[in-house]
Protein backbone atom coordinates (compact mmCIF):
# COMPACT_ATOMS: atom_id res chain seq x y z
CA UNK A 1 0.00 0.00 0.00
CA UNK A 2 1.02 3.71 -0.67
CA UNK A 3 0.03 6.93 0.56
CA UNK A 4 -2.23 8.79 -1.68
CA UNK A 5 -2.50 6.02 -4.37
CA UNK A 6 -5.78 4.00 -4.69
CA UNK A 7 -4.50 0.27 -3.82
CA UNK A 8 -6.85 -0.18 -7.41
CA UNK A 9 -3.67 1.27 -8.98
CA UNK A 10 -1.73 -2.02 -8.91
CA UNK A 11 2.01 -2.42 -9.50
CA UNK A 12 1.94 -2.74 -13.02
CA UNK A 13 -0.16 -0.20 -13.72
CA UNK A 14 1.41 2.34 -12.01
CA UNK A 15 4.78 1.31 -13.65
CA UNK A 16 3.01 2.28 -16.81
CA UNK A 17 1.31 5.44 -15.95
CA UNK A 18 5.05 6.51 -14.78
CA UNK A 19 6.99 5.21 -18.23
CA UNK A 20 4.50 6.97 -20.62
CA UNK A 21 6.00 9.98 -22.18
CA UNK A 22 3.71 13.30 -23.56
CA UNK A 23 1.29 11.80 -25.99
CA UNK A 24 1.45 8.58 -24.97
CA UNK A 25 -2.37 7.15 -24.65
CA UNK A 26 -3.69 4.53 -22.33
CA UNK A 27 -7.08 2.63 -23.05
CA UNK A 28 -9.07 1.16 -20.38
CA UNK A 29 -11.05 -1.28 -22.57
CA UNK A 30 -14.47 -3.33 -21.00
CA UNK A 31 -14.71 -7.47 -19.79
CA UNK A 32 -15.66 -8.01 -23.80
CA UNK A 33 -12.34 -5.99 -25.33
CA UNK A 34 -10.00 -8.82 -27.09
CA UNK A 35 -7.15 -7.23 -25.04
CA UNK A 36 -5.05 -9.85 -24.99
CA UNK A 37 -5.18 -9.96 -28.69
CA UNK A 38 -4.52 -5.79 -29.55
CA UNK A 39 -2.41 -5.17 -26.81
CA UNK A 40 1.09 -4.29 -27.18
CA UNK A 41 1.40 -3.72 -23.36
CA UNK A 42 -1.74 -5.43 -21.57
CA UNK A 43 -2.07 -4.56 -18.09
CA UNK A 44 -5.25 -6.68 -15.95
CA UNK A 45 -7.61 -5.52 -13.92
CA UNK A 46 -9.49 -8.45 -13.28
CA UNK A 47 -12.52 -7.99 -11.12
CA UNK A 48 -12.51 -4.03 -11.47
CA UNK A 49 -15.09 -2.14 -13.10
CA UNK A 50 -14.10 0.86 -15.46
CA UNK A 51 -15.28 3.99 -13.65
CA UNK A 52 -13.38 3.11 -9.76
CA UNK A 53 -10.18 2.48 -11.97
CA UNK A 54 -10.52 5.24 -14.15
CA UNK A 55 -11.37 7.31 -11.49
CA UNK A 56 -8.17 6.83 -9.62
CA UNK A 57 -6.13 6.92 -12.54
CA UNK A 58 -7.31 10.07 -13.14
CA UNK A 59 -6.22 11.70 -9.52
CA UNK A 60 -2.59 10.94 -10.63
CA UNK A 61 -2.27 11.11 -14.16
CA UNK A 62 -1.99 13.95 -16.09
CA UNK A 63 -4.29 14.12 -19.20
CA UNK A 64 -4.24 16.15 -22.51
CA UNK A 65 -7.05 14.77 -24.15
CA UNK A 66 -9.47 11.87 -23.73
CA UNK A 67 -11.55 10.01 -26.26
CA UNK A 68 -14.40 7.28 -25.27
CA UNK A 69 -16.06 4.69 -27.51
CA UNK A 70 -19.71 5.33 -28.58
CA UNK A 71 -22.78 2.77 -27.93
CA UNK A 72 -22.77 0.56 -31.19
CA UNK A 73 -19.55 2.68 -32.36
CA UNK A 74 -21.89 6.01 -33.77
CA UNK A 75 -21.20 8.57 -31.88
CA UNK A 76 -24.65 10.03 -31.79
CA UNK A 77 -25.71 7.31 -29.94
CA UNK A 78 -25.23 7.24 -26.18
CA UNK A 79 -25.37 4.37 -23.39
CA UNK A 80 -25.86 4.67 -20.05
CA UNK A 81 -21.92 4.09 -19.50
CA UNK A 82 -21.40 6.72 -21.54
CA UNK A 83 -23.18 9.04 -19.46
CA UNK A 84 -21.31 8.03 -16.56
CA UNK A 85 -17.99 7.99 -18.00
CA UNK A 86 -19.02 12.08 -19.06
CA UNK A 87 -19.91 12.82 -15.86
CA UNK A 88 -16.30 11.52 -14.33
CA UNK A 89 -14.81 13.14 -17.08
CA UNK A 90 -16.74 16.46 -16.09
CA UNK A 91 -15.65 15.97 -12.75
CA UNK A 92 -12.20 16.02 -13.56
CA UNK A 93 -12.59 19.40 -15.57
CA UNK A 94 -12.26 17.05 -18.86
CA UNK A 95 -14.56 16.06 -22.02
CA UNK A 96 -14.34 12.53 -23.00
CA UNK A 97 -14.69 13.11 -26.99
CA UNK A 98 -16.47 10.20 -28.66
CA UNK A 99 -15.24 8.26 -31.31
CA UNK A 100 -16.76 6.11 -33.77
CA UNK A 101 -15.44 2.89 -34.21
CA UNK A 102 -13.18 2.94 -37.26
CA UNK A 103 -11.09 5.45 -35.24
CA UNK A 104 -11.13 4.17 -31.97
CA UNK A 105 -10.25 0.87 -32.12
CA UNK A 106 -7.07 1.47 -34.15
CA UNK A 107 -6.05 4.01 -31.02
CA UNK A 108 -6.75 1.45 -28.86
CA UNK A 109 -4.48 -0.80 -30.76
CA UNK A 110 -1.56 1.37 -30.83
CA UNK A 111 -1.87 2.62 -27.43
CA UNK A 112 0.92 2.09 -25.21
CA UNK A 113 -0.57 -0.36 -22.92
CA UNK A 114 -4.23 -1.81 -22.56
CA UNK A 115 -5.67 -2.14 -19.08
CA UNK A 116 -8.32 -4.82 -19.12
CA UNK A 117 -10.82 -4.54 -16.78
CA UNK A 118 -14.00 -6.27 -16.05
CA UNK A 119 -16.93 -3.80 -16.64
CA UNK A 120 -19.77 -5.54 -18.09
CA UNK A 121 -21.34 -2.42 -20.04
CA UNK A 122 -21.20 -2.58 -23.74
CA UNK A 123 -18.84 -0.29 -26.00
CA UNK A 124 -17.29 0.87 -22.31
CA UNK A 125 -14.00 1.67 -24.06
CA UNK A 126 -12.13 5.08 -22.94
CA UNK A 127 -8.27 6.07 -24.23
CA UNK A 128 -6.38 8.72 -22.10
CA UNK A 129 -3.78 10.84 -23.46
CA UNK A 130 -0.77 11.98 -21.34
CA UNK A 131 0.15 15.42 -21.00
CA UNK A 132 3.34 16.81 -20.22
CA UNK A 133 4.05 18.35 -16.54
CA UNK A 134 5.42 22.08 -16.48
CA UNK A 135 8.66 22.34 -14.35
CA UNK A 136 8.14 23.64 -11.07
CA UNK A 137 8.80 26.99 -10.52
CA UNK A 138 11.63 28.28 -8.53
Amino acid sequence: MLIGISPLLGPDLLHALRAMGHGDEIAFVDGNYPAAEHARRLIRADGIPLLPILQAVLAVLPVEQAFRAALNNDPAQVGEIHHHIDALMRENRMVATALPGDQLYPRIRSAYAIVATSEPALFANVILRKAALCPPTL
